[in-house]
């Protein structure tokens, strides 16, 4: 469109964003509505500034960096502006209203919605830029969910052990973490066991080893990563009644 009628890409992108923001502000019932505005009124104007300011500078004429670094851009740009809250005003409404109503994650939904435009586009432009489109839009929904979920990964261990309880109070005193008792047992031996189960952020995790494999070096021990954590202790301030 940049190229049909020779203006600037940050006034055509302002265009069609103003009506979108209210719509997603009434759609998601959120309190992000000053954010989204601004998002919506700010990113379409330092879009065309930046577009005046490096007018003829060309960092590299490779296609395949641009591309990436493109993506790069757009990904982490999208993520810092989502998990503030707020939207872009554009195509990014539809995939947060499906995550909030169906959960379905953003990046996923926003591939689908990109990939679909693309193979439109494809009817009429160069398949050439269509492919290049297809590696950027796959390099952004990436960096979108990695960004989205930075910070807010935790490790869920699970410990069997005869020496529970000892392992148990460790964990209180040392890690200041909450633990779940499990009450299991043996396949082979039918014997009762104690099954710890404690979440810990992902730099807690060596000293947890470390303590456990302490009091009991022939621990049994589990250990996988969440992508998020809610409740006393995490999205909640601790409480220690």
């Amino acid at each position: 469109m940049d190229q049909l009628v020779d203006t600037l890409t940050g006034r055509i992108s302002l265009t069609p964003q103003p009506p979108a923001a209210p719509a997603h502000t009434g759609f998601t019932q959120s309190l992000s509505a000053p954010a989204t505005i601004a998002s919506t009124v700010l990113s379409p104007l330092f879009l065309a500034l930046w577009e005046r300011v490096f007018t003829g500078f060309v960092l590299t004429d490779d296609l395949v960096l641009n591309t990436i670094f493109a993506g790069l851009g757009v990904g982490v740009s999208l993520g810092i502006t989502i998990r503030a809250g707020a939207s872009t005003g554009g195509m990014d409404i539809p995939p947060l209203v499906l995550n909030k109503y169906f959960h379905i994650p953003v990046s996923a939904s926003m591939l689908v919605f990109d990939m679909l435009i693309l193979c439109l586009q494809a009817a009429f432009s160069p398949l050439q830029q269509c492919l290049y489109g297809i590696v950027m839009v796959i390099v952004y929904t990436v960096v979108l969910d990695k960004v989205l979920i930075f910070g807010t990964t935790r490790t869920e261990v699970k410990i069997i052990s005869q020496h529970a309880d000892d392992i148990r109070e460790a964990i209180f005193t040392q890690l200041d973490r909450g633990v779940t008792v499990l009450h299991g047992e043996g396949g082979y031996s039918h014997e009762p066991e104690q099954v710890l189960l404690s979440i810990v952020s992902n730099r807690q995790l060596p000293k947890l080893e470390k303590l456990a494999h302490a009091i009991d070096p022939t621990c049994f021990m589990i250990v996988s990563h969440v992508t998020e954590v809610s409740g006393r202790g995490f999205s909640l301030d601790k409480n220690y009644q």
